[in-house]
């Protein structure tokens, strides 16, 4: 018996997230799905997290443990054979029996992208959230560092039904590492990196970074909603057409 870690990217414009769902096109159902008919091998791998409905990836991690006779090196051939053009195996390497993608991971990396250009064009669409109103994005810059350090996120944190299965995810405390905006060309793009993430966290926080940046809030104010840790003190979420899963540190 084997405990592989699969390292995917995904587009996830039409997936209804990472959890499976009944009737309803997901990552881990397709992933699977894709397992079995490779292997012949039943499985429901585990993620790192569970990225919304929308949300892409460029290095998600799963694990599952199988027994079969295929070679772990020609596993990412055969998976991407049958797995929609969205979804891509990176790499499929055995790991320690104890290895879990969410429980053994140390950190996260994600990124959301948004095109500052009058008229995004339609093959960007769906990756970026197109925003091409004024904004004050020295002042974001300057709000982003606000939320470095150990905190209760509460107040960017989203009612998940599926949370409180352990005692890391009742707390609401993450630690962050760091947190910036820049500026290339046409896009602005938040890139944070912590040791680990609520449920639309990042989303509640580019939505709040944006009233930043329109000038209704300043970065005492976003210290104030984060010292409140109530979700109704931040701002909008962030649409998920922008947000990335990175990458994930073992």
């Amino acid at each position: 018996m084997r405990n592989l870690k699969i390292t995917l990217a995904y587009d996830g414009s039409d997936f209804h997230g990472w959890q499976i769902q009944p009737e309803r096109a997901t990552i881990q159902g397709a992933l699977a799905e894709a397992i079995e008919r490779v292997t012949g091998v039943k499985v429901l791998p585990q993620g790192s997290g569970r990225t919304d409905a929308g949300v892409h990836a460029l290095a998600q991690v799963a694990s599952c443990q199988l027994d079969a006779g295929i070679p772990t090196e020609n596993l990412p051939r055969a998976l991407n054979h049958v797995l929609p053009l969205s979804i891509r195996v990176l790499s499929v390497e055995e790991a320690p029996p104890d290895f879990h993608p969410r429980k053994s991971a140390r950190g996260k990396t994600y990124r959301y992208r948004i095109y500052r250009g009058e008229l995004c064009s339609p093959f960007l669409a769906r990756y970026v959230y197109h925003y091409p109103y004024p904004l004050d994005e020295e002042a974001m810059g300057s709000a982003a560092s606000v939320v470095i350090g150990t905190h209760d996120f509460s107040s960017f944190a989203a009612v998940d039904p599926e949370a409180g299965r352990d005692d890391e995810e009742l707390s609401k405390v993450r630690a962050i590492q760091s947190s910036e905006w820049r500026r290339d060309a046409d896009e602005l793009t938040y890139t944070v990196r912590g040791s680990g993430f609520l449920h639309h966290m990042v989303r509640n926080l580019v939505g709040t970074f944006l009233l930043v940046g329109k000038g209704t809030l300043d970065s005492a104010g976003m210290k104030q909603i984060l010292e409140e840790r109530k979700r109704s003190a931040a701002g909008p979420t962030a649409p998920a057409s922008g947000l990335y899963l990175v990458g994930v540190e073992y």
